[in-house]
């Protein structure tokens, strides 16, 4: 006889009922507990897959904001156009400022490109991206250091114009005490950005003294003067530290591109090869610089305008031509010079220069900035329409 049988005799009939029911409640529990923990896994595996989905989600998004910054450096207007329509966005001035204003990685040329344009929704923005920095307690030279730090300032005069009176316009707000008025601090920003060329801009053979510094600022404060002690520090400010220029590489090409006469996207006809290709041209110091996208550091080419003329041509299908020649050395190459692939510097193949602009307007502007530039002050007329209207508005004695 078995252990088993042993004890199985021991029990009565109805404790033996009483084990069976147990065991079958055991065995009933048992499969409750697998039921539960395949449930379990099944809520963990849609758990995990939906935090999959979510960090997808999350690194989809991601790259679409990364592509989104990569398009506005190369078009700004496209850039916005394709954050909003992806709704990383939400297409207000307040946001898309904040965007500009706060965001690494963005182009400083793209976001004054931006900030520039006199669409309305543009200038609400430039409003509240100015709006965006805190001026309070800082001298007129500190304020400005760090609003032309946030972008960089383009080459048009309308364009310049807006943005500095914006920026007056804030410093003023924010130190209501300082300037009389909102003129006074536009006219007076221009100056210590002309001091800043002066001084550092190794073109510049005639730098300006402090006495012509104090002495071109007479009047300004509704026809009143500024102390010369003040005059005086944001001069020795400027002569100490120069302007920190966004995208500056501390190369000697530092000077040359702040505050261009112009710049703006052209189709550039190739020399040897007659292909039409998108560049970013520069004018400034009587030089015509193109690159190949807006954060290049070095230019594709340096066309150096001395002894050349501008013209319109008609060229097929491209409606809206300009040429540079030399009127005097017919068949000649012109003097300028190309970066290649590798790196050389090579001298150009070109013995003229055909660009094409986008409108009839865009060419005629780009032709008239092209025969000033070798003489023309960038901030001269806005300065002497401001002082104009500052000594006109002065009370008469």
């Amino acid at each position: 006889m078995t252990d088993c049988q042993m004890v199985s005799s021991d029990f009565t009939a109805d404790e033996s009922m009483e084990i069976e029911s147990i065991k079958m409640y055991k065995k009933d529990l048992l499969d409750d507990i697998q039921k539960l923990k395949m449930e379990i896994d099944n809520v963990m595996a849609e758990i995990l897959s939906f935090e999959s989905a979510e960090e997808n989600k999350t690194i989809e998004k991601n790259q679409r904001f990364l592509n989104g910054k990569k398009k506005f450096n190369m078009d700004p207007k496209k850039g916005i156009n394709y954050l909003v329509e992806n709704k990383l966005l939400d297409g207000t001035a307040k946001s898309i400022a904040e965007f500009l204003y706060k965001e690494d990685g963005l182009n400083k040329t793209a976001i004054g490109e931006f900030l520039g344009e006199r669409e309305e929704l543009h200038l609400q923005t430039l409003k509240a991206f100015v709006e965006l920095h805190e001026f309070a307690d800082l001298h007129l030279v500190l304020a400005l250091r760090q609003f032309l730090w946030s972008f960089r300032l383009p080459g048009e005069a309308q364009k310049i114009d807006r943005m500095m009176e914006a920026f007056a316009t804030r410093y003023c707000d924010c130190n209501a005490q300082v300037f009389q008025s909102t003129d006074t601090c536009y006219i007076l920003s221009f100056a210590i950005i002309m001091l800043n060329t002066s001084l550092h801009n190794p073109n510049v053979k005639d730098k300006t003294t402090v006495e012509r510094f104090i002495s071109m600022n007479r009047g300004i404060n509704n026809g009143e003067d500024l102390p010369n002690d003040l005059l005086s520090k944001l001069y020795e400010s400027i002569r100490n530290e120069p302007f920190k220029i966004p995208e500056d590489d501390g190369n000697d090409l530092t000077h040359t591109f702040f505050n261009p006469d112009r710049e703006g996207w052209l189709l550039k006809l190739g020399g040897r090869v007659k292909t039409w290709k998108r560049r970013w041209f520069i004018l400034t110091d009587s030089c015509l610089y193109y690159f190949e996208f807006t954060t290049d550091k070095e230019p594709r080419g340096i066309i150096p305008l001395e002894n050349l003329c501008v013209r319109e041509v008609h060229f097929p299908r491209k409606p809206y031509c300009l040429e540079l020649y030399n009127p005097n050395s017919h068949g000649q190459k012109i003097k300028a010079c190309k970066t290649e692939t590798d790196g050389r510097v090579v001298e150009g193949k070109h013995q003229s220069y055909t660009i094409c602009a986008s409108s009839a307007e865009e060419r005629d502007a780009w032709i008239e900035a092209i025969r000033a530039s070798i003489t023309k002050d960038p901030f001269y007329d806005l300065v002497s329409v401001r002082k104009k209207k500052v000594i006109n508005q002065a009370p008469q004695d």
